[in-house]
């Protein structure tokens, strides 16, 4: 089986061979062909993931570090003492990313083949489709953080490639497409300069960016704010206490990290300055913490995932459920050797993402869109994530990771299902009022246009609620299990540590849980329960079989996914399919992994709270309320009026931003072009200081010195010359008897010059 961790490059490359392909010859390969060259890609990259599954349970877990061929020495400067290798690593946190962005890629990409039908540039989307899972697989796969940040910018790249994918629909809708794409590329800049400055400390404090070197591997630690005692390298490392005897050149940046926390009193040069090595991991972990605020959606950066919806709704599925938006969780808990170090970053990043998932949640009950409603869903979820990481629980966090792939992924193709059994149902209407004037421009995206269709989409309903009360965290679906976790976990950091952090966490998280339940109930009474209220919605139809196998399947992991990690101590579940077994899987490659046990009147209690919010949501979204809604009940009762307004201006994060960050930089950018670069550089500086003094200096040479002096100068001369010849030319006469006569004389004045020495001589002078 150990042979099996050689096949870790095709996961790369067999999705690189599939863009390639239909890349050159996609325009002749039909519909078909491209949907079965993509799909098998990614389909084929999910089946090396799942053997790469079998290896690590066969060889006892047992990590390992594959160099890509011909690509080992990607970067090496002998001179400079670097060598940063193309290198895999094969490990459980690696693997579970592998089998999430290709499990569940795969689902998307069949999905696609659907949705995407009659689409003009449809082998260009699977193109585009197949390089996301290049990178986003070469970012999760990587051995150190340069490959992983090649991975970063290159998901970055095909999330703008693909959200502003229909860039040129009409009506202005395209560019709001390519405006949202700009948006997302542009604010995800900010996050990875945060990044960027992260990994360069990383390689200055450390001398290397490989996360372990081929000979080390993690150990277990106790459990977060517990006494560790466990020792810091594997058996053919040496510990703490015998460094000196440590092998030459660096180790790994967490294995080196985990040694000099141990040893304690390490300062790290910058030259001008020194720092405490501990001071040095809050810097790094900070920047790394901005990085992740953009990938991963969180305050402030949150922005740009809304506007993402933009794109077609598999892209929306994968970027923003199972893979981009997970990249910044991804990276944190790879890291958590690092986060686990700094308590100050730890606070930070627990504030972020209960602030985060407590603001997205609110924000979602007050909007129309049913794929805004999942993204702000998706930003909220993440924040819990992101909290997640910040307690310490970072099995957790990835536990939620794994279960909201699968339901939120389940929501948004099936939000695409709607949309489009909707747009079906408009079609039928418009050509049955062929040739009539409709002044309103129709929006198949717009909940209020729909209603009444669980009768019409009856397999897109039942997925759809299923992935809805796994969202809203109702028992025994995928999302109790893993939301319950986060939310015990966030307490006892409080209670048993006495941490600030983990009460503000635990409240915020809380609140957000119920905030949760209620929008997902009002989406679904808006969009399947009531009566049609467009015709449009009355004439929906289910969707193809391409498009509705992927919900049935994604419904039943929504439905069995958290048994892949019941806590210990709950009754009959555990002892049927064993307690915390994705937490065992993830210990042996994330060292501050613990797992988690079952808290009875917490789960009672947040199961409680999530039903009286559905049950709340049902009351005042009831069937009276459906049949005639003009406004939603929350926007006409004067008692909850403003908080909706706020709510649905997405409390106004846009406007300031657009006030305080985008208008001033504007302005600042129109100045410096318009007057510091054309007004004074161009036209004053080089207008009239540079070609003005030229100009003067020009003048002055041509009018008074060349034409002045040189040219008077030379004038005289030629007009003395003119009046010699003039003289001279008194002489030509034309007569030959004159010129003979000038002859003899000169040839007389010459005999005379020659005889003038003999004469002298003669006469004796």
């Amino acid at each position: 089986m150990e042979n099996f961790y050689n096949l870790v490059p095709l996961i790369v490359i067999i999705p690189a061979i599939g863009l390639l392909i239909n890349l050159f010859a996609g325009k002749h390969l039909g519909e078909k062909g491209v949907g079965i060259v993509a799909v098998g890609a990614s389909t084929g990259a999910f089946l090396v993931s799942v053997l790469l599954w079998i290896a690590l349970v066969d060889t006892g877990f047992e990590a390992a570090v594959v160099n890509m061929p011909l690509l080992d020495g990607w970067i090496r400067i002998p001179s400079a003492g670097v060598e940063i290798p193309w290198q895999f690593r094969v490990d459980t946190l690696s693997v579970t990313m592998m089998l999430v962005v290709t499990g569940v890629g795969t689902l998307i990409h069949l999905y696609a083949v659907g949705y995407m039908h009659g689409d003009e540039r449809f082998p260009r989307f699977f193109v585009y489709m197949n390089l996301f899972l290049v990178f986003m697989l070469t970012l999760v796969s990587g051995n150190n953080f340069l490959m992983m940040f090649v991975g970063w910018e290159g998901v970055g790249l095909c999330s703008y490639l693909l959200i502003g994918f229909w860039f040129d629909k009409p009506r202005g809708e395209g560019w709001r497409n390519s405006d949202a794409a700009r948006k997302a590329f542009i604010v995800n800049r900010v996050g990875d300069f945060g990044l960027v400055l992260g990994v360069l400390i990383t390689f200055w404090t450390f001398g290397t960016l490989d996360y372990y070197k081929p000979h080390e591997e993690p150990l277990h630690v106790a459990a977060h704010g517990a006494e560790e005692s466990a020792p810091v390298f594997a058996p053919d490392v040496p510990e703490a206490g015998e460094a000196e005897h440590a092998p030459s050149g660096p180790l790994g940046v967490f294995n080196q990290a985990q040694l000099w926390l141990e040893e304690g009193g390490h300062r790290v040069d910058f030259g001008l300055f020194s720092m405490s090595f501990e001071a040095t991991l809050t810097v790094i972990t900070l920047l790394f913490l901005l990085g992740a605020t953009g990938k991963s959606a969180q305050i402030p950066l949150f922005v740009w995932l809304p506007d993402a919806m933009a794109g077609p709704t598999p892209v929306s599925a994968l970027i923003h459920a199972a893979t981009m938006v997970t990249a910044g969780v991804y990276m944190m808990v790879r890291s958590n050797v690092l986060f686990h170090a700094s308590d100050t970053t730890s606070f930070v990043v627990t504030l972020i993402g209960a602030a985060t998932a407590l603001m997205a949640g609110f924000i979602a009950m007050g909007q129309w869109d049913i794929k805004k409603v999942l993204a702000y869903s998706t930003v909220s979820q993440l924040g819990f994530m992101v909290a997640a990481v910040g307690v310490g629980a970072y099995a957790a966090a990835m536990f939620h990771l794994v279960t909201h792939a699968f339901f939120k992924a389940l929501l948004f193709l099936g939000s695409g299902s709607v949309i489009h059994g909707v747009e079906h149902g408009h079609h039928h209407v418009a050509h049955a009022h062929e040739g009539e004037h409709h002044a309103e421009p129709f929006d198949p995206q717009d909940i209020r246009n729909m209603g009444g269709l669980r009768h019409r989409m009856p397999v897109t309903y039942w997925t759809y609620l299923i992935g809805m009360l796994a969202l809203a965290g109702v028992i025994p679906f995928a999302g109790f299990w893993s939301k319950d976790e986060i939310l015990l976990d966030t307490l006892k950091l409080g209670t048993e540590q006495g941490r600030l952090d983990g009460y503000i966490g635990f409240v915020l998280l809380l609140i957000a849980a119920v905030f949760t339940a209620f929008y997902m109930t009002r989406q679904v009474a808006l969009v399947f329960w009531g009566a049609p209220r467009t015709e449009a919605a009355a004439h929906a139809s289910e969707s193809s079989p391409t498009m509705t196998v992927p919900l049935v399947i994604l419904a039943v992991l929504s439905v069995i996914g958290g048994l892949m990690n019941i806590p210990d101590g709950f009754p009959v579940l555990g002892s049927l399919f064993g307690v915390h077994e994705l937490t065992s899987w993830l210990e042996h490659s994330v060292v501050y992994a613990h797992a988690g046990s079952f808290n009875f009147l917490l789960a009672t209690v947040a199961v409680l709270l999530a039903l009286a919010a559905i049950y709340a949501g049902r009351l005042v979204y009831n069937d009276r309320v459906l049949r005639t809604l003009r406004l939603d009940p929350l926007e006409a009762d004067p008692r909850t009026s403003r908080a909706f307004a706020l709510a649905n201006a997405k409390l106004y994060w846009d406007e300031f931003y657009f006030k305080y960050i985008v208008y001033p930089f504007r302005d600042a950018a129109h100045w410096l072009a318009d007057r510091l670069d054309w007004a004074f550089w161009h036209d004053f500086v080089h207008n009239e200081v540079i070609y003005g003094t030229f100009q003067r200096a020009t003048r002055v040479l041509t009018e008074p010195v060349d034409r002045g002096l040189i040219d008077r100068a030379f004038n005289a001369i030629g007009e003395t010359i003119r009046a010699a010849a003039a003289r001279l030319r008194t002489i030509q006469t034309g007569y030959v008897r004159t010129y003979a006569l000038s002859v003899l004389f000169g040839a007389l004045l010459v005999m005379f010059i020659i005889l003038l020495p003999v004469i002298r001589e003669l006469l004796g002078m």
